[in-house]
C-alpha cells in the first residue's frame, strides 16, 4: 500500500511541477505604462486577444478592438472596459477574410486616430474554406489580411516611432512549408479538408507569419519600427471552434491539464509588445517570453522575399 501511495505521490508531484513550469510558463515582467499610446489588437473579442487588450488598457493605452463580428466585438468592448477600468477602448469592425474590409478599417482608423504605437496581429482561424476574395481561408485570414493591414498602417507606425508590430504565430510553423505551386494555382496553401490536411495548412499559415516578420524587419531597418513573431503556447481558447465535434471533444480532455489559460497565453504577446531593450531582436521569434532560434526555413531570405512579393500581388499592393 505504501509503495502505491509513493508512486501516486511521485506522479502527482511530477505533474504539478510540469504544469507549473512548462504549461504556465514565464510572465511578462515589464511595468511600462502606455498613457497617450494607441494599440490595435486584432481578434480581441475572445481568447488571448481579449486578455491582451485588457492588460494594455489597464496600462493606460487607447485600445482598438479590431474584430469581425459586430455583436461579439461590442460585447467584448464592454467587458474590456469593465475589466480594465478604462474608457479608452474602441471597437472597430474588420473582417480579415475580406480585403475590402481591411482597407475600409485602415482608412477609417487613419482618419479618426492620430497615433498608432503597437499593432498586434493576433487573430487566427483554424478551418478550410475560401475568403470573400477567393483565397484559402487560413492563408487569407492568418496571413494575407494581416499582411495588408500592416502595410496600410506602416507609415503611421513610422510617424509614431518607436513603435512595434507583433505577429502571433505558433510553434506549428515548425511543421509548415510554403507550397508556391499551390498558392499560384489555387490561391491557397492546400485544398484538402481531412484532419491532417487542415492541420498542415494551419501550420503552413503560421510559417507565413514568421517569414512575414523576418522580411518585414529587413524592410524596416533604419526606421523606428520593430517587429516580432511568437508562439503563445498551447491555449485553452476558441481557436478550434470551427473544427469537428470529435476533435473539440478530444481537445477539451487535453486542455484541462496541458493547455495555458488566456492570461498565461497572453504573456509572450505582452513581452514582445512592451519589454524594454528588445529592439535589436527585431524580426526574431519568441516563445515563453524568450527569444528562440527558429529553423532555417523560418528565416530563409529567398522564401520570405518570394512570399512578400506574392502577398503584395494577391492583396493589390504591387
Amino acid at each position: 500500500m505504501f509503495a502505491v501511495l509513493l508512486v501516486v505521490g511521485v506522479i502527482v508531484g511530477v505533474a504539478y511541477v510540469y504544469h507549473e513550469i512548462v504549461v504556465k510558463g514565464k510572465s511578462c515582467t515589464s511595468k511600462v505604462k502606455l498613457h497617450g499610446k494607441t494599440v490595435i489588437v486584432t481578434g480581441s473579442n475572445t481568447g488571448i486577444g481579449k486578455t491582451t487588450a485588457i492588460d494594455l488598457a489597464k496600462r493606460g493605452a487607447r485600445v482598438i478592438l479590431a474584430c469581425r463580428s459586430k455583436q461579439r466585438g461590442e460585447a467584448a468592448l464592454e467587458e474590456v472596459k469593465r475589466e480594465s477600468g478604462s474608457s479608452q477602448v474602441v471597437f472597430m469592425q474588420m473582417d480579415l477574410g475580406s480585403l475590402k474590409s481591411v482597407r475600409s478599417f485602415a482608412e477609417t482608423f487613419l482618419k479618426t486616430e492620430p497615433r498608432l504605437d503597437i499593432l498586434i496581429n493576433n487573430a487566427g482561424i483554424y478551418m478550410q474554406g475560401r475568403t470573400a476574395d477567393g483565397l484559402g481561408m487560413m492563408f487569407g485570414v492568418n496571413h494575407i489580411g494581416h499582411f495588408l493591414l500592416t502595410n496600410l498602417l506602416l507609415e503611421r507606425l513610422k510617424d509614431c516611432g518607436p513603435s512595434r508590430v507583433v505577429n502571433v504565430a505558433s510553434t506549428a510553423h515548425n511543421f509548415g512549408k510554403i507550397d508556391f505551386d499551390s498558392l499560384n494555382s489555387h490561391k491557397a496553401l492546400g485544398v484538402g479538408t481531412s484532419f491532417y490536411e487542415t492541420l498542415k495548412v494551419y501550420s503552413d499559415s503560421k510559417l507565413c507569419n514568421v517569414l512575414f516578420t523576418h522580411e518585414l524587419a529587413k524592410r524596416l531597418q533604419g526606421t523606428m519600427v520593430t517587429c516580432y513573431s511568437l508562439h503563445p503556447g498551447a491555449i485553452n481558447s476558441e481557436l478550434a471552434r470551427n473544427a469537428s465535434s470529435w476533435f473539440q471533444l478530444v481537445l477539451k480532455l487535453i486542455t484541462v491539464f496541458f493547455f495555458k489559460n488566456t492570461v498565461q497565453g497572453a504573456q509572450t504577446t505582452l513581452h514582445c509588445a512592451l519589454q524594454e531593450a528588445i529592439e535589436p531582436l527585431s524580426g526574431r521569434y519568441f516563445s515563453n517570453c524568450t527569444v528562440r532560434e527558429a529553423y532555417a526555413k523560418a528565416k530563409d531570405d529567398a522564401t520570405a522575399k518570394k512570399l512578400w512579393e506574392l502577398s503584395e500581388r494577391l492583396c493589390g499592393l504591387a
